[in-house]
């Protein structure tokens, strides 16, 4: 195992799957011991769990509702009981849907936002004191490229991932006399397993659509996460990364 991040301890919410197990594996791959984090399904959680275990890393499995703020206080309570401190915290859980605006319940709006948006929020205030302890941190948000190009019936998710970023340059300026990076990176369409409820991908983010001609991988995604989280990205805060393959020109 590479030592680019030992000593290191991260984070990573939504971690069973897709994007999320990505990043998990490639900071643990570099050093780092990863909580992974997820809000239902153990088997998922505790197969990452195997996995890094599996290639020599530390690894430990934290359920929470990342919308849910004893959950996440409890979560950030047992990591600090355990490593002493976090350096790293991604903030990747999020929920899609596709669904007309005339037709969506203020409940559905709500319920998109509570993750992406107020999830962020409550996970930084729950890990923020953990990463002083270590004399600063990278605090890191997975947004997309829908809020930036505009996509049919997802305005709720569109909305959650402007503010996410709006969240995120607020966090970097306040808190960088403190040591801690706050980005995002904006993934484009990427070849995952979509959930049954986040419908099929939009038209305008086909491989037709996108210049490279195709979708992106989840390790690319990961990659970026990675370097923000290392030294590599000392210099970086307050910055939304566009990893999409051309769709859109940041």
């Amino acid at each position: 195992m590479a030592a680019a991040l030992a000593g290191k301890v991260a984070l990573v919410t939504g971690a069973g799957r897709n994007i999320g197990r990505a990043i998990a594996l490639t900071l643990a791959r570099d050093g780092a011991a990863v909580v992974v984090n997820g809000r239902s399904d153990r088997a998922a959680v505790d197969a990452v769990v195997a996995e890094i275990e599996a290639m020599g890393g530390i690894a430990m499995a934290a359920m929470a509702d990342v919308s849910d703020q004893a959950a996440v206080l409890a979560m950030a309570e047992a990591v600090g009981e355990r490593f002493g401190g976090l350096d790293i915290a991604v903030a990747n859980a999020g929920l899609r849907r596709q669904t007309p605006f005339l037709q969506m319940s203020l409940a559905e709006w709500r319920e998109i936002l509570s993750v992406a948006l107020d999830g962020c929020f409550i996970l930084a205030q729950a890990v923020v004191p953990l990463m002083l302890k270590r004399g600063g941190g990278s605090l890191i948000g997975l947004s997309g490229v829908s809020t930036h190009v505009g996509t049919p019936n997802r305005c709720h998710v569109t909305a959650s991932k402007a503010g996410l970023e709006g969240l995120m340059r607020g966090l970097a300026v306040e808190l960088a006399p403190q040591g801690i990076r706050c980005n995002c990176v904006a993934p484009g369409s990427i070849d995952t397993q979509r959930g049954l409820s986040a419908g099929s991908s939009p038209g305008t983010l086909n491989e037709a659509g996108i210049p490279m001609r195709r979708k992106g991988h989840v390790q690319e995604i990961a990659d970026v996460v990675r370097m923000l989280a290392g030294p590599e990205g000392g210099y970086i805060t307050g910055q939304t990364i566009h990893v999409n393959g051309g769709v859109y020109l940041g």
